[in-house]
């Protein structure tokens, strides 16, 4: 199986615990170093953020059938206007993966999931296990930028190795 329910409740604690030492290195941050264009796919710290995010609004809308969020993958970069703002959308996401990863069981994850990709622009199922490993390595890819890009910004967000993640795997 790609992904079981203990899988699934193990990369929604990681998940919270790595945007928590995230946000903690961006709020030693200045707004310009916030804003400053990296290079990154999304440019700067504060887009890539917000795209996260989105990703991770989008992809729950599907699994919990709950809100999705505004426009495509090109708005997802303005989600949110401020860190601070950011912030607190970001503990009520991680909340709410925590939570639907607490009430899976293996049935949920066997089945199908179908949607209409923006991305895309068509229609789509695919296996809803494979739906969840690609939002958690979605969240990891770009959190890695992330990462790169406070690093370069002389902040250290800390260490990213599951197996170092309070509470144990």
């Amino acid at each position: 199986m790609l992904a079981t329910p203990e899988y699934c409740g193990m990369m929604a604690r990681y998940n919270t615990w790595q945007n928590t030492q995230v946000k903690a290195a961006c709020e030693r941050l200045t707004e310009a170093q916030l804003r400053a264009d990296k290079g990154a796919f999304f440019g700067s710290i504060m887009n890539t953020l917000n795209h996260l995010l989105w990703g991770d609004q989008a992809w729950m809308s599907r699994f919990d059938d709950g809100e999705k969020p505004e426009g495509g993958i090109a708005e997802s970069v303005g989600l949110y206007p401020t860190l601070a703002v950011w912030g607190v959308e970001r503990f009520r996401m991680d909340t709410r993966i925590q939570q639907w990863a607490d009430t899976l069981n293996q049935d949920d994850l066997a089945r199908d999931l179908s949607w209409f990709s923006g991305a895309a622009n068509r229609d789509v199922t695919a296996p809803m296990a494979m739906c969840v490993v690609h939002m958690f390595n979605h969240q990891t890819h770009h959190r890695g930028q992330i990462h790169a890009m406070l690093t370069e910004a002389g902040q250290n967000p800390g260490d990213t190795d599951l197996f170092m993640m309070p509470g144990g795997i």
